[in-house]
């Protein structure tokens, strides 16, 4: 089988793990991998696969974890990746992508760890930023981490208010439940 070529002929389309990492796969990622619905990981990463990403990629609405890192792919970041509600996890690292990292929906949740690598990629979360974008001085608004931990701080408090009202509460109708006589359902 080594150093054979063969086509499949036909594939289970209810897989739901794909694991070919770690081998010396080359050419381009098939379009028919869109084709594959039940697909929750899947794992191309250290090949020597060449091409863009497919479009097609952006159908498999379950999809949870996608690794395509230390390959040779090249052109951008399909758009229709950020419409995948459930990829939670994504690593596109170390490729030859190029072009401005899509900032909509879910692949502007990533980190810059996601996307290291790529020379020609630009755009938040990497530090390049793309031709033609503002640089607007830190100093003149808060920063987004700022925001995000104040509204942290605020929900944690807000949620800890809810709690020990709620204790307050409860533990004062118990006691005028006792004090006032028996609750008929504790004396049964």
């Amino acid at each position: 089988m080594k150093g054979q070529e063969f086509w499949l002929v036909k594939i289970f389309t209810f897989l739901t793990l794909i694991d070919l990492s770690n081998n010396s796969f080359e050419g381009n990622i098939s379009e028919f991998i869109g084709q594959l619905h039940s697909l929750v990981g899947l794992n191309l990463s250290h090949n020597h696969l060449t091409g863009s990403i497919p479009l097609t990629l952006g159908n498999l609405t379950n999809l949870e974890w996608l690794d395509l890192s230390s390959n040779k792919l090249s052109g951008v970041i399909p758009r229709k990746l950020g419409d995948l509600a459930s990829l939670g996890c994504l690593n596109l690292s170390k490729n030859q992508l190029t072009g401005r990292i899509p900032q909509d929906k879910q692949l502007s949740t990533f980190s810059s760890n996601s996307f290291n690598g790529n020379l020609g990629l630009c755009g938040t979360p990497l530090p390049k930023a793309c031709p033609g974008d503002a640089q607007t001085p830190l100093s003149s608004s808060p920063s987004t981490f700022d925001q995000e931990e104040h509204e942290s701080w605020l929900k944690q408090k807000t949620t800890w208010i809810g709690y020990a009202s709620g204790i307050i509460i409860g533990i004062s109708i118990a006691y005028i439940s006792f004090e006032t006589g028996r609750p008929k359902w504790l004396v049964r």
